[in-house]
């Protein structure tokens, strides 16, 4: 459900996903977008149609009934269900919506080939669990995965998996063991007569290791403008990726805030100074987490103003201060940027998950749950 009660104000620039798409199909020309969970926040159907022209044929979204919702739009693309199907409701889906679904253990395997028998042959892909420990066959369940193929009328056209720590620059012996068990397992269902398309690569494992980019790569964080080694020896692998989403709220009020005198819940900060404080309207009601209370910060007119005390349901405190003494006047009405901005200032992904004590992606997943214009 989108978050239509507030005044909060989600901007995608399509075009930097589109470069963002371009730039990582530089490595390999079979790239597909992964725009699970309402792509990352961005807009399912708006991502879609963005990437079709720029010469995606696959996209990659989470559960069945997300896949569904997809082609639904009308989207003509191939569509993969990277979680495959949990229930009866989502198999039937598999065949009224023609999606392609990562069949990850025996039991999920048998449904799909007894539905198979009823409703006509259906493509599917195989999930392999190389490391992860979430979901997958593992190397000695194999054999019994194609004894089941074998004797159904599915046809597999793909296996995947998925690297646990490719954007841990000191974990290089594990990436490279996850993809030498995965090229085993694809080999040994090419031997038994299904060869696939293989992808392993995540945008970490695409951009470091070259072994990973097989049949095809799965573009994820860095769809989005992510840098999976910020902070790392190898951040410079991903500099060029563009943040396509800003986020803004208004400001409400505009006041003095004296020293000695304190603000918001729980009278968290006190002023050392005679300060000036603007008043946002948002809050943890529009996924603006209360954990950036006294750490975060806001761009306004190009400059950084900090949280000054707790974050509220639907208000937060940022200390202007500094804006009205450069002549910056800060004035309701304003707008004040969350996430992006203007200028060598803006506020970057990175940063607002670190303040947050999160990651980038769940920024994206919160905040694109508000209200979303496209440019």
């Amino acid at each position: 459900m989108t978050i239509d009660y507030n005044k909060l104000s989600v901007r995608i620039h399509l075009d930097n996903l589109r470069h963002n798409f371009r730039l990582y199909k530089k490595l390999h020309d079979n790239v597909i977008p992964v725009i699970k969970s309402d792509a990352y926040g961005h807009g399912l159907a708006e991502v879609c149609r963005a990437l079709e022209p720029e010469g995606a044929t696959t996209f990659a979204a989470g559960f069945v009934p997300e896949a569904a919702k997809l082609r639904e739009t009308g989207c003509t693309a191939r569509i993969l269900a990277l979680l495959g199907p949990v229930d009866d409701g989502d198999i039937e889906l598999l065949f009224k919506h023609d999606v392609l679904a990562a069949i990850s253990h025996l039991d999920q395997l048998k449904r799909v080939a007894a539905a198979a028998e009823q409703n006509g042959p259906l493509d599917i892909g195989l999930k392999f669990d190389t490391g992860m420990r979430r979901l997958g066959f593992r190397p000695d369940e194999l054999d019994a995965a194609i004894d089941v193929i074998r004797g159904s009328r599915l046809n597999p056209v793909m296996a995947t998996s998925h690297l646990a720590s490719a954007d841990v620059p000191e974990h290089r012996a594990n990436v490279e063991g996850q993809i030498a068990a995965f090229q085993a397992m694809v080999d040994r269902l090419a031997d038994a007569g299904y060869p696939v398309e293989a992808n392993i690569a995540n945008s970490a494992g695409a951009l470091v290791f070259e072994r990973c980019r097989m049949d095809s790569l799965r573009q994820g964080i860095t769809l989005y403008g992510g840098n999976p080694f910020d902070g790392t020896e190898l951040e410079s692998l991903g500099r060029e990726f563009l943040p396509a989403m800003e986020v803004t709220a208004p400001v409400m009020q505009v006041h003095d805030l004296k020293k000695g005198e304190s603000i918001s819940y729980g009278w968290t900060y006190t002023a050392e100074h005679d300060s000036t404080v603007a008043i946002i309207g948002v809050g943890y009601a529009d996924n603006y987490s209360r954990k950036l209370s006294n750490a975060g910060e806001m761009l306004i007119h190009g400059k950084r103003a900090p949280i000054r005390g707790r974050i509220c349901m639907q208000m937060t405190a940022v200390d202007v201060t500094g804006h009205m003494s450069e002549g910056l006047a800060v004035a309701p009405g304003d707008r004040a940027f969350l996430l992006g901005g203007p200028g060598p200032d803006a506020i970057t992904p990175k940063e607002l998950a670190g303040w947050w004590g999160t990651i980038d992606y769940e920024v994206f997943c919160l905040l694109g749950m508000n209200r979303r214009v496209y440019t």
